[in-house]
């Protein structure tokens, strides 16, 4: 029997997301989608469909999913919890923390929105990277007398960085990290950048984001110790900047490390992760969760955007950096609206039910 679950924010750009990502999912059943009280009691086609112009406003590569195209879309307060084992909330705006708290109660939640991450009982998922955090999970419901939790993932820019970062704390150390991003416009949401805005520009600023980055770095890269995670002691610094690329943030860091480290015994380092990652076997996990390119002029987004279906994170241009005495330097690319968003969200699901979480 599939896992019964529910798209919170079903028609939204990230709720959209949800929806393909779990079109034919081989554990998960969508059975209930959710949105505000304009879209509730329409058909989901009928829901995306523009009132004025009658355009359908689907911001997804390929066709909408058949599944949903007739089901129903609630309000919220319609969501019936005892019909579902998992909700995932796509919600993107201040209400986010009141509808995961509700139907955490009840049920697990698992979620793109910034609401709960901050949470000392709260863990920052990401499948592959820092599994062992899940076992807070128990403390949450604990804590807080709930029948569920709240899983959010990270900032989309945070993914890549952290992913990246991981083999490399693990096998060499790390007390410093530089990073410079070039995001995406698709991160800032269906009206997040104004077209004259960044057309042959660059915007230089990205409000929050970098301290999100700082703060969840280290947070994922910390150690979970009684109930409470231990941040990593990584001093990180950022600059995160907007560019008219359409899907993919690229990034640029730079990582002082404790140990000696070279750009071939990092390589050996990922195939090492590779060979053993614990999201081998999920469904919505890539052949090749790390792809190192020795290509000079790669990563690049739109080569690199479709590979493993946007869920590996590609590697480049690793050098050794001079301006520590271990270090390393390199270019990353991650795929904001895949790995760093609903589908990134999915494979969490997958690793926390292989888990025994749902």
């Amino acid at each position: 029997m599939k896992k019964r679950v529910a798209i919170i924010g079903a028609t939204g750009a990230v709720g959209q997301e949800f929806i393909t990502s779990l079109d034919g999912h081989e554990w998960f059943e969508v059975t209930q989608i959710a949105a505000s009280e304009r879209s509730a009691g329409k058909s989901y086609i009928e829901a995306i469909r523009d009132d004025n112009t009658g355009i359908i406003s689907w911001d997804v590569e390929g066709e909408i999913p058949e599944y949903v195209k007739k089901m129903t879309v609630l309000a919220v307060d319609e969501i019936d919890t005892t019909k579902l084992d998992l909700i995932f909330s796509a919600v993107e705006d201040a209400s986010a923390r009141d509808i995961e708290t509700r139907f955490a109660k009840e049920l697990p939640v698992i979620s793109t929105s910034s609401a709960y991450r901050y949470d000392d009982d709260v863990p920052i998922l990401i499948p592959g990277i820092n599994d062992d955090h899940s076992e807070l999970l128990e403390a949450q419901k604990r804590n807080r007398s709930w029948k569920g939790w709240v899983a959010p993932l990270p900032n989309c820019t945070t993914t890549g960085l952290v992913i990246t970062l991981k083999p490399l704390v693990d096998e060499y150390g790390a007390r410093k990290v530089m990073m410079t991003s070039m995001q995406a416009i698709s991160g800032g949401g269906k009206t997040g950048v104004a077209a004259m805005g960044i057309t042959d520009n660059i915007l230089p600023y990205i409000p929050k984001e970098e301290k999100k980055v700082r703060v969840e770095t280290r947070k994922i890269l910390g150690k979970l110790n009684n109930d409470k995670i231990d941040e990593a002691d990584i001093r990180v610094s950022c600059t995160c900047t907007r560019v008219p690329v359409l899907d993919g943030h690229t990034e640029s860091v730079f990582v002082e490390t404790t140990k000696d480290v070279t750009p071939e015994s990092a390589e050996q380092t990922y195939d090492r992760y590779n060979d053993n990652i614990s999201i081998d076997g999920l469904p919505s996990a890539p052949e090749k969760y790390f792809a190192v390119h020795k290509d000079p002029t790669r990563p690049q987004p739109r080569l690199e955007r479709v590979v493993g279906d946007g869920m590996t994170t590609t590697i480049g241009r690793m050098e050794k950096e001079e301006l520590f005495d271990n270090g390393l330097k390199y270019m990353l690319f991650s795929h904001n609206k895949k790995m760093g968003s609903a589908k990134g969200a999915v494979l969490l699901a997958e690793m926390l039910y292989k888990k025994g979480k749902i």
